[in-house]
């Protein structure tokens, strides 16, 4: 059974694993024979050792502060995203009020935007948490209400001539073939969230991996800077992974 599933998985991400060790392998040795200073690029092996040397930093200082940033982010943009999207779709007036200013939030450039934030908040957490939830409300209420939208009218008429109720309707058939483009937009979301919180934490922060990304960047560190980019990168794709396998999970027992 094991040897199976690795098997599967080697066949579906073998490819990809080789591709990267080739790439790193490429940059490792452009670096070394000094074709790109190492001051622009540094190697994966300096890198690494950067991310050894300021491990407690990054692990025990920087690291908490930009997840929780997330974590409170992505919990907020969930809730409000979900309600907005429900709302949306069980309102016409909200849907043509909130529908072209959820469009309009995502044209207002973050970079601009989050000095407002850090006016109104000062630097304490809720900064780059508003910049968070900027960053990563739409997707979840968009999908949310995308979702909705698609239901099968066959479905519902056949519900509604056996008496059913709108609210009986909304659970049986419409959050059910909503829940795939719910959770495409969690995943994305979650990813999001990384990314806003970096952003919030560039602009003004006395702690988090974007903060210290910026005063590595300030003092041409580029091996701490890079090691910074590579965690980030990290939570992100460990973040997907968690909501994937949630999915994953939603889809197992509902087609049990």
């Amino acid at each position: 059974m094991i040897k199976h599933k690795l098997k599967k998985w080697f066949q579906q991400y073998g490819l990809f694993i080789l591709f990267i060790i080739i790439v790193l392998m490429i940059w490792q040795v452009v670096v070394q024979k000094n074709v790109i200073p190492s001051f622009i690029l540094p190697a994966p092996s300096a890198i690494w050792t950067a991310l050894i040397d300021n491990q407690q930093l990054l692990f025990a200082v920087h690291l908490p502060v930009t997840l929780e940033e997330v974590l409170i982010g992505f919990v907020c943009s969930v809730l409000g995203g979900v309600l907005l999207g429900t709302a949306m779709h069980f309102s016409k007036t909200v849907e043509k009020i909130c529908y072209p200013l959820l469009v309009i939030s995502q044209t207002v450039p973050l970079i601009a935007i989050s000095p407002i934030f850090m006016m109104w908040f000062g630097y304490s957490i809720w900064s780059k948490v508003a910049v968070t939830i900027l960053t990563a409300f739409f997707p979840i209420a968009i999908s949310t209400y995308d979702g909705l939208k698609s239901t099968n009218e066959e479905y519902r008429e056949l519900l509604l001539t056996m008496g059913a109720n709108r609210w009986d309707i909304f659970k049986k058939i419409q959050i059910p073939i909503a829940l795939p483009n719910m959770l495409s937009g969690l995943k994305m979301s979650v990813v999001y969230c990384v990314v806003g919180a970096t952003i919030g934490e560039w602009l003004g922060a006395s702690a988090g991996l974007g903060y210290f990304s910026r005063r590595m960047s300030g003092t041409m560190q580029a091996d701490a800077l890079f090691a910074a980019v590579f965690l980030l990168s990290l939570l992100g794709i460990l973040l997907f992974l968690l909501i994937h396998l949630l999915e994953k999970q939603i889809f197992k027992k509902r087609f049990r």
